[in-house]
Formats: C-alpha cells, structure tokens, sequence
C-alpha cells in the first residue's frame, strides 16, 4: 500500500493481520550551536538543521482519530514541534503490543533520530502532510 496521507498509514495499520501500535516522536529542526554561516541560511530557509526529539506517544490505530486530533493533543504539552515521525509496532497471535511494549521501540526510535537514521520511519508535518527526507 502506498502510503501517501496520514488517512493512509491509519487504513493500512488496521487493515494488518496482526494488531498494531503506532509510535509516534514529536521533533523540531533546530540549527546546530556549531553551524556555519551557509548552514544558518540554508535553515533560514526552511531546509536543514539538526532534528531534536521532544516527546513521544503510542497508540493504537483505533485511538487516533485523526492527524488533528493527534497534533491537538501533542499541542497541549506546549512544545512547538516541526515534524512527527510513525513505525508500527506488530503484534503476535492476535493481541495488540502494550504500551509497556512500545517503550523499548519507542526510545530505539529516539535515538534513531537523533543519529540521523530515518529511513525506517514516516515523517509527517505540522500539517499532517508526509515529508521526502533528503
């Protein structure tokens, strides 16, 4: 399936033949301390920059009624976020992942992120609109 809305990824997490989780890590793209005076602009720009998570969430498909629902709620901690980063966590012989679950994943995701390594996950923006990574 070709995921090209976030409708998309919902349809597609509940049409799996084992339930799923979704992980879900709110970040922001920040200029690094150190960037150069080309990297500044560049991010001026709108491009670039080191990305920071900042919070994340699990949930299942059922209790994400939508991306506005979804950035309304991770509004509501206060934290201006740029980008929102999914994977889905699978279950086994017809029983949804816990949260408890989702806990290891979700930090392996973390750190994912702040090395660099997103090719796994599928980034979204503030408008729920899905991102090409470069």
């Amino acid at each position: 399936m070709n995921i090209s809305t976030f409708d998309d990824l919902l349809a597609a997490a509940r049409q799996q033949p084992e339930p799923q989780r979704l992980l879900f890590v709110f970040a922001a793209a920040e200029l690094p301390a150190d960037g150069t005076a080309e990297q500044a602009a560049r991010f001026e720009a709108g491009q670039g920059g080191a990305l920071v998570p900042l919070m994340c969430v699990d949930k299942t498909p059922e209790e994400v009624v939508s991306f506005l629902s979804l950035a309304e709620e991770a509004r509501q901690f206060g934290q201006s976020w740029d980008l929102v980063f999914v994977a889905g966590l699978s279950g086994r012989n017809g029983r949804v992942p816990s949260s408890q679950d989702a806990d290891a994943p979700l930090q392996r995701m973390v750190e994912a992120i702040k090395a660099g390594s997103l090719g796994q996950f599928i980034p979204f923006n503030a408008q729920g609109e899905p991102v090409r990574m470069r």
